[in-house]
């Protein structure tokens, strides 16, 4: 069954529309890149994950894809901040631009085909203005060069905001020049301190709209198929670049308009006035990147994301157990590589794939569903997954199982690879990756916390159960450590989602603690008190130091 038909929501129409590309077999695609001059946030991952799914779905589905990413470079916040520093503007926007693309492949973002800059398209940018002001749509004043609104009948149609709606000193600057006050720069004068290009009008630099109306035309034709930004570039942004682009081009026009949602943290929206500003690599020191992509791609791209260490943790501990799932069918079955197994999988496990690929392909199709295909389908094969595992360990092995496993892990890795969750790492790399990231967030480093299960395994030995007990709990609820004892006697552990996050302070956690072990263990039993002590020694309990408060 050949793959069912893509229907994507078009901002324009307001409605879900079947995707049809303008030349078959072949996408052009423009997404609006970001404006270097910090670090990147995660409402930047949050779009430029959206579109890189985008880019490997119409990839899979067979389609040549021409995707345009753009940098913009020459902007007011970037002058802004580069004279706040004393440094060039440009090299301040080529340093922050290679510190976004090194955030993109940590994320596992495909490289865009093309990544132009503002400054290296000037010539392509001063055409297009030259052409709007030929063409009746745009004025000079004093070498600046205004687009005027309502010399373009369709304004508006994007955003679905009237003219009248515009409010000056909002969205569009306030300057008597203008002859209407929604009127937007094409092009901006000389400023001392400004970096500038010559031009038909004087020195200046470009408008922030105009850039992406010349890139996507160079890049794609002034008609193609899809261009996508985050929700907050509706307007003035996107309606802008409409406007401009057919005022430049009657033949300009774009198939699709996509749009991503807002990240919001703890439900408030994310700024930096609010102190709540998160950047991508702040996320890094304390979770896998994969884990963060997992967690974006968790709610459908046109929906707003909560950020929360609650909602990260839980999505860094399903992404675990998707690779220790994955992890343990090559151990099973990696034995049997260079034999010849005859049996088949069984109907059931073969109606589970099927269904899987079914559900799979159908959730994409549907505006990229990727909700129903990471909490529900992803899920149900996982279970599987481990109903065969625990026939394995309760049986002896037989090919039909192994088998099962085969198929199984090469679905899975099939849908991560589309999604782009599948690491270049092994299945074995990427879990002890996410140890590593569960130590960072609990303060401890492997060793500490190999010690401190030697000593519980102490006190177990010793029968006392109460001390073993509270360690593990504490590790689990303030750590996120699950510790896991096994029938031989041995200890394992693995991250685990915090459970309580209770605003007791360090001493008082020890206190409760000890007032606890105290009044249950066994007179005789000297070994509670020494295994508090190198607990608390190793850094799990106290909880209230700025860095455990901050991570």
């Amino acid at each position: 069954m050949g793959n069912p038909e893509f229907r994507i929501f078009n901002t324009m129409t307001k409605q879900m529309e079947v995707f049809k590309p303008k030349i078959p077999g072949k996408v052009g695609m423009y997404v609006c890149g970001v404006t270097a001059y910090d670090f990147s946030h995660v409402g930047h991952a949050r779009a430029y994950v959206a579109f890189d799914l985008l880019y490997r779905y119409l990839q899979h589905l067979g389609y040549e894809v021409n995707y345009v990413r753009n940098f913009t470079d020459v902007d007011d916040k970037i002058i802004r901040r580069a004279n706040e520093l004393g440094v060039d503007p440009l090299s301040l926007s080529r340093r922050f631009s290679k510190e976004f693309l090194d955030d993109m492949a940590d994320l596992q973002c495909l490289p865009p085909t093309h990544e132009p800059r503002v400054s290296d398209h000037m010539s392509q940018i001063k055409d297009m203005i030259v052409q709007i002001i030929h063409n009746g749509c745009a004025y000079v004043v004093d070498g600046d060069v205004y687009f005027s609104v309502d010399k373009f009948s369709g304004y508006g149609r994007l955003s679905g905001r009237k003219l009248e709606d515009n409010q000056a000193g909002a969205r569009v600057a306030i300057d008597p020049r203008k002859k209407h006050l929604a009127d937007f720069a094409l092009w901006k004068s000389a400023k001392p301190g400004e970096p500038s290009w010559d031009s038909p009008w004087g020195p200046g630099r470009p408008g922030w709209h105009i850039e992406c109306s010349a890139m996507s035309s160079h890049y794609l034709s002034p008609s193609f198929d899809i261009h996508g930004g985050g929700m907050d570039l509706i307007f003035p942004h996107h309606e802008n670049e409409i406007a401009q682009s057919c005022a430049a081009c009657s033949a300009s026009n774009v198939s699709y308009w996509m749009h991503n949602g807002f990240v919001t943290v703890n439900n408030g929206k994310m700024s930096k006035s609010q102190g709540n500003f998160l950047t991508i690599r702040e996320v890094f020191k304390l979770y896998h990147p994969l884990a963060l992509r997992y967690f974006l791609i968790s709610t459908h791209y046109q929906s707003t994301v909560n950020y929360s260490i609650k909602q990260l943790e839980e999505a860094s501990n399903k992404f675990f157990d998707i690779y220790q799932a994955l992890y343990k069918c090559e151990m099973a079955f990696s034995p049997f590589r260079e034999e010849s197994l005859k049996d088949e999988i069984t109907p059931d496990i073969q109606k589970c794939i099927d269904k899987f690929r079914t559900d799979f392909q159908n959730s994409m199709a549907n505006d990229l569903n990727t909700h129903d295909v990471v909490k529900v389908l992803l899920e149900d094969v996982l279970k599987a997954i481990k109903t065969v595992l625990d026939l394995l360990e309760k049986n002896e092995q037989q090919p039909w199982m192994i088998q099962s496993l085969i198929a199984l892990e090469k679905e899975v890795k099939s849908v991560l690879t589309i999604l782009g969750l599948m690491s270049s790492s092994t299945y074995s790399e990427v879990l002890s990756q996410l140890k590593d990231k569960a130590l960072n967030r609990a303060g401890l480093t492997e060793e500490q916390l190999l010690q401190v299960i030697e000593e519980r395994t102490s006190a177990r030995h010793m029968k006392d159960y109460t001390s073993s007990d509270l360690v593990r709990d504490v590790l689990s609820s303030k750590g996120g450590i699950m510790l896991m004892d096994l029938p031989d006697g041995t200890t394992t552990w693995r991250p685990c989602v915090l459970v309580d996050r209770s605003d007791l302070t360090g001493v008082q956690l020890l206190e409760l603690i000890e007032e606890t072990v105290r009044a249950k263990k066994k007179p005789k039993d000297s070994n509670s008190d020494q295994l508090i002590d190198v607990v608390a020694s190793k850094g799990i309990l106290p909880m209230d130091s700025t860095e455990n408060k901050e991570a």
